[in-house]
C-alpha cells in the first residue's frame, strides 16, 4: 500500500512538473480562473437576487460583522467601520433634509482627497443618489461643462476650492444651482454651509425604502474622461459596473486582512472603484492620502504596515527616482495595483524593493473589456489564459467578446476590407483593441453627449450591423498570450497619470491674443511615461508670438498636467483631405531644436511665461536638470 501511495505521489509530482515545462503559467492560470469563476457566479447572483444587493448593503454588513475595525486612517485620525457609517447616516439625513434629495437626484462632489468624499458619498448611495465624482483640477468653462452634463442640481464642495466655485458661482445661480461648502460658516451669497447640518443630523440607520427602486442597471456614479470633444466627458458608471470594479482587488488575491494605501485622486476610477470601493468589498483598512509623497511613501507603508499599494506609472518612477536607503525592502507590501509603469522602471522598482506582485491593468473607465496581468510577467497588461475560446486573435472572456483590428495612424481609422469590414490583426501584431457591445458586456457611453458616446461605437466590424466599444488604444497579443500595450490613438493622450484632451487645450490657447489656431498634441520625453503636452500654433496677422500672455491663459484655465510644455510656431497647419489636423509627423519630430527649423517655446514655471527653447534647456530636460 506504502508503495502504491508512493508511486501516486511520484506520478503527481512528475504530472505537475510537466505541466510546469509545457505550460509554465499553469499554477497561475488555475488560481484566477477559479477566482474569476467565483466572483463571475457571484456577479450573477447580484443580478437576480431581489432585493437588490448593492455595494452599500456589502458596506453596512461589514458594519455589523466588524464595527470596530478601522475603516480609514488619514492624517493622524482613525475611522472604524462603525464611525463611517454614523457619519454617513448623517450626511444622508443633512442633504435630505436641506436639498430635498430624493431618490435618483445626482449631486456632484467637488472635494479634495479627504474622508468627506467616503462618507458623503455613501450618505447619498444610502439615498439613492448617484455621485458625480469632479476632478478637483478643473477651473471655468471645464468645470461648469463637467456639472451640467450629469444633470445635477446640487453640488457640495470644501472651504480649499471655494475660489473656483466663486468664479462660476453667477451661471451656477442662473441654473438655480444648490451650493453647499463644508464648513460652518460663509458669508458668500448664493454658497449654503453644510458642515453644521451635519453635525446637528442623527446618526440614526436610514431605511432602506429610500433606495428602494435601485437596480444593477441604475446609475451609480459619473466619472470623467477626457477624449475628442474637447471637454471631459462624464461616463456613465451603473451597478454592475461598480460591482465588477470592486472584484479587481479579489482578482489580484487581496484578502480581508490586507491594508491598502490610495494616494491617487478619488475622482478616478482607479482610486474610487478599484481602491476604496474594493476595500468595501473586502472589508479591508484604508489608509488615504491627499496626494502621493515619493520621499514619505515607505514610510508611511512601514507605519501603518500596509500591504497592497495602488500606483501609476508615474509612482513607481518617482519612488526608484528617491535616493536609495538601507533599508527600502523593510516594509510589508506583497501586492501593487495599477497600470502605465514602463519595462525598465518596473524591473527596477521590483530590485529596489523586493518580491512585491505588481498586477498591472489594462481597462477604460467607461469601456467593456480589461486585462490583469496576475503572472507578474514584467511589460505586459494582461493574459489571455487557456480556458478562453480560441480562433485567431479573438477571445471570448467569460461573456466577453473582443479582437484586435488593424489600424493606420495615417488615416485615424480602422482598416476596412472590400465588404467594409475590419480585419482581424495577426497574432504579434499591433491592432485596434475592440469589444462587443452586449447586454453582458455593455457600453452605457456619456451622460447628455449622444453624440460622443455614438462616436465609441464602431459598426460593421466582423459582419453587418454588429456593434463594438472602440477603447482608442493599440495592443498586442504575442504568441504566448500575453497582452501588451502600444499607444494610445486619436485626440487624447496621457500624462502624470491623467488624460488630456488636446481640444479642450486648443480652445484655451486661441484665447490668447496672438494665436489664430492650435495643433496640440503629445510627444515622449524619455525617462517618462506618456506624453507631454505640444502644440503647434499659428500666429494672427500682424502678431508676434506673446509669451506672456500664453502662459497666462494656459495657467489660468488648464490643470498643470494639460498645460502645453512645448510651443512651436508654424506658418501654417497642415490637414487632412477631410479638414482634421495633422498630428503623427509632428508626433515622430518631438521638440529638439537641433532639428526642427520652426521657432520652439518652453513653459518656465520659474519665470512663469514662456522662454525659447533652447538646445541648452533641451539637454537639461532630457538629464532630469529640468523637471515636468
Amino acid at each position: 500500500m506504502y508503495v502504491w501511495f508512493t508511486l501516486l505521489a511520484g506520478l503527481a509530482v512528475l504530472s505537475f512538473s510537466f505541466l510546469k515545462t509545457v505550460f509554465p503559467y499553469f499554477g497561475e492560470d488555475c488560481t484566477y480562473i477559479l477566482r474569476t469563476i467565483k466572483l463571475g457566479a457571484r456577479l450573477f447572483k447580484y443580478k437576480k437576487v431581489k432585493p437588490f444587493y448593492s455595494i452599500v448593503d456589502c458596506f453596512l454588513d461589514a458594519v455589523q460583522r466588524q464595527p470596530n475595525k478601522i475603516f480609514l486612517r488619514f492624517e493622524g485620525r482613525e475611522y472604524s467601520y462603525s464611525d463611517v457609517d454614523k457619519e454617513s447616516n448623517k450626511v444622508a439625513r443633512a442633504l435630505r433634509a436641506e436639498a430635498r434629495l430624493k431618490e435618483g437626484d445626482t449631486v456632484a462632489l467637488f472635494l479634495p482627497n479627504e474622508p468627506n468624499v467616503v462618507w458623503i458619498w455613501l450618505g447619498l448611495a444610502k439615498l439613492g443618489c448617484p455621485a458625480a465624482l469632479l476632478n478637483f483640477n478643473i477651473r471655468s468653462k471645464s468645470l461648469l461643462h463637467c456639472f451640467s452634463c450629469c444633470g445635477a442640481k446640487v453640488i457640495v464642495t470644501s472651504p480649499e476650492l471655494q475660489d473656483a466655485i466663486e468664479e462660476v458661482l453667477p451661471t451656477l445661480r442662473e441654473q438655480g444651482t444648490s451650493v453647499y461648502l463644508l464648513s460652518e460658516s460663509c458669508s458668500i451669497q448664493g454658497i449654503d454651509t453644510l458642515s453644521d447640518k451635519i453635525s446637528k443630523a442623527s446618526d440614526q440607520p436610514l431605511s432602506s425604502d429610500l433606495r428602494a427602486n435601485v437596480n444593477i442597471r441604475s446609475t451609480a456614479l459619473y466619472i470623467y474622461t477626457s477624449g475628442t470633444t474637447g471637454l471631459p466627458k462624464a461616463a456613465v458608471i451603473i451597478h454592475e459596473r461598480m460591482w465588477a470594479a470592486a472584484f479587481i482587488q479579489a482578482a489580484c488575491g487581496v484578502t480581508a486582512d490586507d491594508i491598502i494605501y490610495i494616494n491617487l485622486p478619488l475622482y478616478h476610477s482607479a482610486g474610487f472603484l478599484i481602491g476604496m470601493v474594493g476595500a468595501i468589498e473586502r472589508g479591508i483598512t484604508i489608509i488615504l492620502r491627499r496626494k502621493f509623497s515619493a520621499s514619505q511613501f515607505w514610510d508611511d507603508c512601514r507605519k501603518y504596515n500596509v500591504t497592497v499599494m495602488q500606483y501609476i506609472g508615474e509612482t513607481m518612477r518617482y519612488l526608484c527616482n528617491t535616493p536609495k536607503k538601507d533599508n527600502e525592502k523593510n516594509h510589508r507590501v506583497r501586492i501593487a495595483i495599477g497600470n502605465g509603469v514602463r519595462t525598465d522602471v518596473w524591473s527596477e522598482f521590483l530590485s529596489r524593493f523586493g518580491d512585491i506582485k505588481v498586477r498591472e491593468l489594462y481597462a477604460a473607465t467607461e469601456g467593456n473589456i480589461g486585462f490583469i496581468n496576475y503572472t507578474s510577467k514584467i511589460g505586459v497588461v494582461g493574459r489571455v489564459n487557456f480556458v478562453h475560446k480560441a480562433g485567431g486573435a479573438r477571445r471570448v472572456m467569460f461573456y466577453f467578446f473582443f479582437f484586435l483590428v488593424k489600424y493606420l495612424n495615417s488615416w485615424e481609422e480602422p482598416v476596412r476590407n472590400s465588404q467594409g469590414l475590419c480585419i482581424e490583426a495577426a497574432r504579434g501584431e499591433t491592432g485596434l483593441l475592440v469589444g462587443r457591445i452586449t447586454q453582458r458586456s455593455p457600453f452605457i457611453g456619456y451622460a447628455g453627449n449622444q453624440q460622443q458616446t455614438e462616436k465609441k461605437r464602431l459598426r460593421d466590424v466582423l459582419k453587418k450591423g454588429d456593434l463594438y466599444f472602440n477603447t482608442g488604444d493599440l495592443l498586442q497579443f504575442d504568441h504566448e498570450n500575453f497582452v501588451y500595450f502600444q499607444d494610445r490613438v486619436g485626440d487624447t493622450f496621457r500624462w502624470k497619470g491623467e488624460n488630456v484632451a488636446t481640444s479642450e487645450v486648443a480652445d484655451i490657447l486661441t484665447m490668447a491674443l496672438c494665436i489664430f489656431e492650435a495643433n496640440v498634441y503629445g510627444v515622449k520625453v524619455e525617462g517618462h511615461e506618456g506624453r507631454i503636452g505640444m502644440a503647434a500654433v499659428t500666429l494672427k496677422e500682424g502678431k508676434d508670438f506673446d509669451c506672456s500672455d500664453t502662459y497666462k491663459q494656459v495657467v489660468s484655465y488648464l490643470p498643470a498636467y494639460a498645460r502645453p510644455r512645448f510651443i512651436r510656431i508654424q506658418p501654417c497647419l497642415e490637414m487632412t483631405g477631410t479638414f482634421k489636423m495633422k498630428k503623427v509627423k509632428l508626433v515622430e519630430e518631438g521638440f529638439n531644436p537641433a532639428e526642427i527649423k520652426d521657432p520652439l517655446f518652453f513653459l518656465s514655471p520659474e519665470k512663469k511665461t514662456y522662454i525659447p527653447l533652447t538646445e541648452e534647456i533641451y539637454r537639461a530636460i532630457l538629464s532630469s536638470e529640468i523637471k515636468l
